[in-house]
Formats: C-alpha cells, sequence, structure tokens
C-alpha cells in the first residue's frame, strides 16, 4: 500500500526558485517527500507555486504553522494545506 503524502500549497514562490531549493528550505520542518513546482502549459515558465508533500502530517502542520509568511529568496511565501 503506497504511503499517503500530506501536502501544502507554497504560494508567492520566486520564480528563480528550484525545486530543490524549496525541498531544502521546507524540510527545515520535517522530512521532504516530493516538490512539485507548477509551469504554465504554453509558455513553460513556473506559475509562482508549488506543491510541497511531506512524509507525515506533523511536518506539513508545521510547514503552515512555521513557515506561512516567511522571506524565502526576497518573496514572502503563502503556505496553507493543499485541498485534496
Amino acid at each position: 500500500m503506497a504511503a499517503q503524502g500530506f501536502s501544502v500549497y507554497v504560494g508567492n514562490v520566486p520564480y528563480q526558485g528550484t525545486e530543490e531549493d524549496i525541498g531544502n528550505y521546507f524540510s527545515t520542518v520535517g522530512v521532504v517527500n516530493n516538490v512539485r513546482i507548477v509551469y504554465d502549459r504554453e509558455t513553460g515558465r513556473p506559475r509562482g507555486f508549488a506543491f510541497v508533500e511531506y512524509t507525515d502530517e506533523s511536518g506539513a502542520q508545521r510547514a503552515v504553522q512555521e513557515l506561512n509568511g516567511t522571506s524565502f529568496n526576497g518573496r514572502n511565501l503563502r503556505v496553507n494545506f493543499a485541498n485534496k
């Protein structure tokens, strides 16, 4: 049975941010399973948001509580629980 991931939505991501940069930043509050930056289908450019998946719920909760509003590469992140 596949492990259930706990995802958070990350808004206001700097366009130059990479999945690796985001993963490293978000791993300060929990074990990150996966990071996915969302790209525009037509232009191929990042749309300015991403999803970070944690291995457990506590990591996702800490991300929302501790990283929402923090500055990342000069932009204040918006971190919320992702809608399933």
